[in-house]
């Protein structure tokens, strides 16, 4: 007896993968945006200790930024920023980050004496 495939069987599967990989990730982005934007700007003085870029995928391929703050009471965060963010930033900088939640949102250097 052959097997007969329904013809909803490409909708069925299509909305399985989204359901399976896509969704969950949007999800978690978006609650993540709602968590940062109800926090409140947060100004500290801040020391770079280091830089670093990742590239991600294969065919299309996307740069992501990460810079490493460290704070006076020794504490360290890394942030994700834009890659013209992450260009205006040397290790070795000192000044003022200002953050959200998890998000950088600028960092203003300090005058070297």
């Amino acid at each position: 007896m052959p097997i007969v495939m329904s013809p909803f069987f490409p909708l069925l599967f299509f909305a399985a993968f989204i359901a399976i990989f896509i969704l969950p990730g949007v999800l978690r982005r978006q609650a993540e945006n709602r968590h940062n934007a109800a926090q409140p700007l947060v100004e500290r003085e801040a020391f770079v200790v280091s830089r670093r870029q990742q590239v991600r995928g294969h065919k299309a391929t996307r740069t992501y930024y990460f810079v490493t703050f460290q704070f006076r009471d020794g504490s360290r965060e890394e942030l994700e920023m834009e890659g013209p963010q992450y260009g205006l930033l040397a290790e070795g900088d000192t000044g003022v980050l200002h953050t959200q939640g998890t998000w950088f949102k600028g960092f203003a250097r300090a005058p070297h004496a």
